[in-house]
């Protein structure tokens, strides 16, 4: 059986934002603007991303 994937894309910079937030989006694999990863579907995943919604959009 396959595992659910989500696509995760920064659509903000990390600059100017608590130091939390900048571990998030680089424990996500995010390292510059635009780029786009994709990560399993998990509690974990989405934890992280609902944490900074402002930042990070899911794309399809």
């Amino acid at each position: 059986m396959s595992q659910k994937m989500i696509k995760i894309k920064l659509i903000h910079s990390p600059i100017c934002t608590p130091e939390k937030h900048k571990v998030i989006v680089r424990s996500l694999g995010l390292k510059t603007m635009n780029r786009i990863v994709v990560r399993p579907d998990t509690p974990s995943f989405r934890g992280m991303v609902a944490k900074i919604p402002h930042l990070l959009a899911i794309v399809d």
